[in-house]
């Protein structure tokens, strides 16, 4: 079975399972809108003779943007993760895409062996030669031909001779 490979990230996933699950999450850390309702609280509630100093709210505030940038990155370096694993399958396949001929500066569509895979600037590369293939600009995806004399098996195959040479009474011939 071909693999299927997505060539851009899908952030954030909706799905009805996956928001029912959400909402089933356990309360048991404060979230950012829990957090600003006590903020906001603490400071409805102040003494007038004594407020809050500037500079404790400036550091809860620092503090608290600090702790959501941390969860933005761990969350941006998960779905980096998992995407460039998926994108490493395309390695050894021989891709095709629409492209500029280095030879002769005619467009047209272009086919080599994905040899490695890279990002930049948050956009997946497959490195094909002297080459550096967006994967949006992929148009076909196939596995390599095989080499000279190199025998191709399939699952499938294998299964049905297996089946084949069994007699009636189940045993193997």
């Amino acid at each position: 079975m071909a693999d299927i490979i997505s060539t851009s990230n899908i952030w954030p996933n909706y799905s009805a399972g996956n928001v029912a699950a959400a909402s089933r999450k356990s309360t048991q850390e404060m979230g950012k809108d829990q957090f600003l309702k006590i903020l906001i609280t603490q400071l409805q509630n102040q003494n007038p003779m004594q407020p809050m100093e500037d500079k404790e709210f400036i550091a809860q505030m620092a503090q608290f943007t600090s702790v959501e940038q941390l969860t933005n990155i761990s969350g941006q370096l998960e779905s980096l993760a998992q995407s460039l694993g998926a994108a490493s399958g395309l390695i050894g396949k021989n891709v095709s895409w629409i492209g500029e001929n280095a030879e002769t500066g005619e467009s047209g569509v272009l086919t080599g062996q994905v040899e490695s895979i890279m990002i930049r600037d948050q956009i997946q590369y497959a490195i094909i030669g002297d080459e550096e293939v967006a994967l949006t600009d992929i148009i076909q995806i196939s596995d390599p031909a095989p080499a000279e004399g190199e025998e191709v098996q399939q699952p499938d195959a294998e299964l049905a001779d297996e089946e084949s040479s069994e007699d009636q009474s189940g045993t193997q011939v």
